[in-house]
C-alpha cells in the first residue's frame, strides 16, 4: 500500500469534497442540497465532543453547519452566540424532535449520551436525513440491529464515530499486518489504560441544572432523581445511560482490533472479569476489566485499567509502551500503538517500521464523501460495522453484570488453561496491587463465558436466558425504539 502523506491527504480531502455534484444522481433517494451544492448539517450535543465536531465539520469544504441542538441551554446558547459573533445564525433547537422537521438539514451529527444514539439515529433516518452517530453505536444489542434496519430501509448514509478506521497510520498498518509482514497473527491485546478519578458520592437526589430539560436528557431512560454530582459526563458510569469504559473507549480499541484481524462477525464466545476498584463512589460500571473474545484462530483480549500506574503516581498504566490502542502479537514480532501511530518490532524488541497517524482526522470528511456518492461502501465505519463492535462491548458488560464475586486464587485456577486470559489477569492483579487494593474488601467479579448465536443475535447455552434479558431495555414513553422501524 502506498503511504498516504499528510500533503496527499489534504489534497485528496479537498478534491473529494469539491465538485462532485454528479455523484448525487447515483441514488434516487439523494436529497436536494443547499445553495452551492453545500451539505447542511446539524450538531446535536454541544459539550466536549460536540465542540470537536463543530471544529472539524466546520473545516470540511462544501459543508455548512445550519443548526445546533442541546437540551441544556447553557451549552446551546454559548455556541449560538459564538456563531453570531461570526455573522452566522444557525437554527436553535432544544428538542431534537423539532429539529427533524427542518427540511434545510441534510444530516445530523450525534455526540450525545449512549442511551440516545439509537432513537436519534432511527428518527433521523425516518425523516430522510443522513447520520453521523458517536460510538458506541448503541446502548444495547437489539436496538443496534434496529439502527441497521432503519439505515437500510430508508437508504440513509449512517457513519459510526470509530475514527480509528480513518487514522493514516492504521490505514497503512492493517494491510501490512494482513499481508504477513510480521508473520501470522496469534492474538491481539486491545488496551484502554485511561486514568479515571472517583466521581464522588451523594447522600440524596441532586439538583438538575436549571438550564437543562431533564426529561429530554433522560429520554428513553427512566425519569429518576439525579443521583450523582455531575449530570453530564458522568452518565458514562451508570447503566441506564452509559456503557462504561468498555463502551466508551473499548468501542475504539475493540473495533480497531476486529478490523485488524479481518472479522466481520461477532465473536461466538466472551467472558469478562473485573470490578469498580478504589473509587468508593456512586458509579456502577467497572473501572478495571478484562474481556476475552474467543475469535478463532485469532482471539482478542481487551483490558481496562482505570487506576494510576501505582498509588500516589498520577500516570496511567501501560503495556509494551502503549496505554491506548492495541498490541498485535505475531509469529515474527509485534506491533504496539494505535490511533496516532506506533511501531512494528521483531521478536527481540528491535524497531522495524513506524506507522505515523494523525488521529483519524479524515473521518468526518469520509462521511461527507459518502453522502455525496450515496455509496455505503465509501464509508469507513458504516452502521453495520458499528453494530458488530458495539455488540462485542455489550457482551463484555453483560458477562460482567451476570458475574459473581470470587477470590483471586480461584479465578486464577478457573482461567489457567487459557494462557492469554491468564496473562491478562496477572496484569490486572498487578495493577490492583500497585494501587494497594484490598481484594478482601473490594473483591473481583468474574462473569460466565457467554455463547452468542450471531445469526439470531441471541445468547444460547448456559446463562443464555439470563444474558438475553440484557438484549434490549424498557423504553420510556414517548421515547421508544419500535419493533418496526
Amino acid at each position: 500500500m502506498r503511504q498516504l502523506t499528510r500533503r496527499r491527504f489534504v489534497r485528496n480531502l479537498t478534491a473529494a469534497t469539491l465538485g462532485l455534484s454528479a455523484a448525487l444522481c447515483v441514488s434516487p433517494t439523494a436529497k436536494v442540497l443547499g445553495a452551492n451544492n453545500d451539505i447542511r448539517i446539524a450538531i446535536v450535543g454541544l459539550r466536549k465532543k460536540g465542540k470537536e465536531h463543530l471544529d472539524i465539520f466546520g473545516k470540511v469544504p462544501g459543508v455548512r453547519i445550519v443548526a445546533l441542538c442541546d437540551c441544556d441551554t447553557q451549552f446551546l446558547d454559548f455556541e449560538v452566540d459564538r456563531f453570531a459573533r461570526r455573522g452566522q445564525k444557525p437554527a436553535r433547537y432544544v428538542d431534537y424532535r423539532k429539529l427533524l422537521d427542518d427540511r434545510d438539514i441534510d444530516a445530523v451529527v450525534l455526540p450525545v449520551p449512549d442511551h440516545w444514539h439509537a432513537l436519534m439515529t432511527i428518527w433521523a433516518c425516518q425523516a430522510g436525513k443522513d447520520v453521523y452517530t458517536e460510538k458506541p453505536l448503541s446502548h444495547n444489542i437489539w436496538e443496534g440491529r434496529k439502527m441497521v434496519e432503519a439505515a437500510r430501509r430508508y437508504k440513509r448514509i449512517v457513519q459510526t464515530g470509530s475514527q480509528d478506521r480513518s487514522d493514516l497510520g492504521l490505514l497503512e498498518l492493517v494491510p501490512y499486518i494482513q499481508q504477513g509482514n510480521l508473520g501470522a497473527v496469534k492474538f491481539v491485546t486491545a488496551i484502554s489504560y485511561n486514568l479515571r478519578e472517583s466521581i464522588g458520592r451523594v447522600d440524596g437526589p441532586q439538583p438538575v441544572p436549571p438550564t437543562c430539560d431533564y426529561n429530554l436528557f433522560q429520554g428513553p431512560a427512566p425519569l429518576v432523581p439525579l443521583m450523582r454530582m455531575e449530570l453530564h459526563y458522568d452518565w458514562h458510569w451508570f447503566w441506564d445511560t452509559g456503557t462504561g469504559e468498555v463502551g466508551n473507549l473499548g468501542a475504539h480499541n475493540v473495533d480497531e482490533s476486529r478490523w485488524l484481524i479481518g472479522r466481520k462477525d461477532v465473536a461466538p464466545r466472551a467472558i469478562s472479569i473485573g470490578g469498580r476498584f478504589g473509587m468508593y463512589d456512586d458509579g456502577q460500571t467497572p473501572n478495571t476489566q478484562i474481556t476475552f473474545f474467543d475469535y478463532r484462530p485469532v482471539p482478542i483480549i481487551y483490558e481496562v485499567h482505570g487506576l494510576r500506574r501505582r498509588k500516589n503516581l498520577r500516570a496511567s498504566d501501560h503495556y509494551r509502551g502503549t496505554n491506548f490502542g492495541m498490541v498485535i502479537h505475531c509469529e515474527g514480532g509485534y506491533f504496539a500503538g494505535g490511533r496516532g501511530g506506533g511501531w512494528a518490532y521483531d521478536n527481540q524488541g528491535k524497531k522495524i517500521k513506524q506507522f505515523s497517524g494523525e488521529g483519524g482526522m479524515d473521518h468526518q470528511a469520509n462521511f461527507i464523501r459518502a453522502m455525496r456518492s450515496r455509496k455505503i461502501t465509501d464509508l469507513r465505519a458504516d452502521v453495520l460495522e458499528g453494530h458488530i463492535s458495539a455488540t462485542l462491548c455489550h457482551m463484555a458488560n453483560i458477562s460482567y453484570r451476570l458475574g459473581q464475586i470470587r477470590p483471586a486464587d480461584r479465578i486464577k485456577q478457573a482461567v489457567a488453561d487459557n494462557d492469554i486470559l491468564a496473562e491478562a489477569l496477572e496484569r490486572m492483579l498487578a495493577h490492583l496491587y500497585a494501587n494497594e487494593i484490598d481484594l478482601k474488601t473490594e473483591p473481583i467479579t468474574v462473569g460466565p463465558m457467554l455463547n452468542f448465536d450471531g445469526a439470531k443475535e441471541q445468547f444460547v447455552g448456559d446463562s443464555g436466558d439470563l444474558a438475553n434479558m440484557f438484549l434490549r431495555r424498557d423504553y420510556r414513553e414517548p421515547f421508544v425504539v419500535s419493533d418496526e422501524v
